[in-house]
């Protein structure tokens, strides 16, 4: 009889040290996933002011090729590239605005609501990070083979 309950105390504690191990193993990869999604969202935020910077040199350029168009083709066709300057300006503005959550949000309901464009633009962005890619890789390859020479 007290083999039994020896037996007993014995599953019990195997199985209170089973419930322990798995409720800490949640616990920690809740911390990890919490974690990585406050990493995230600050990559994100950093991504996003570099972006909003760089659309912004993007919108100067552009007036500055107003200015060059106004000079060489007229006032009408300069207006076009102030047009573009301006909408590439005002969508950094909105960036700006927006928080990081906000944008994910903005690009989940795209995503659900137009499958097949948000394919197709992840296809050209892949398409034209990949060329940047390669286009660094072989100026790193022809680099190192003027320093050779």
């Amino acid at each position: 009889m007290a083999d039994e309950t020896i037996e007993g105390v014995a599953e019990t504690t195997a199985e209170s040290a089973k419930r322990s191990a798995a409720d800490t193993i949640r616990e920690k990869a809740g911390e990890i996933g919490t974690e990585a999604a406050d990493r995230a969202r600050a990559f994100a935020a950093d991504g996003k002011e570099k972006a909003t910077g760089a659309l912004d040199e993007v919108a100067k350029m552009m007036q500055s090729a107003a200015l060059d168009v106004d000079a060489r083709l007229g006032e009408q066709y300069g207006k076009y590239a102030r047009t573009a300057a301006d909408g590439i300006s005002n969508f950094a503005e909105s960036l700006r605005g927006k928080d990081v959550d906000d944008l994910i949000d903005d690009v989940t309901k795209f995503v659900r609501k137009s499958p097949a464009v948000a394919v197709g633009v992840a296809a050209g962005l892949g398409f034209v990070l990949a060329r940047l890619i390669k286009s660094g890789v072989d100026a790193a390859a022809d680099a190192a083979d003027t320093d050779k020479a």
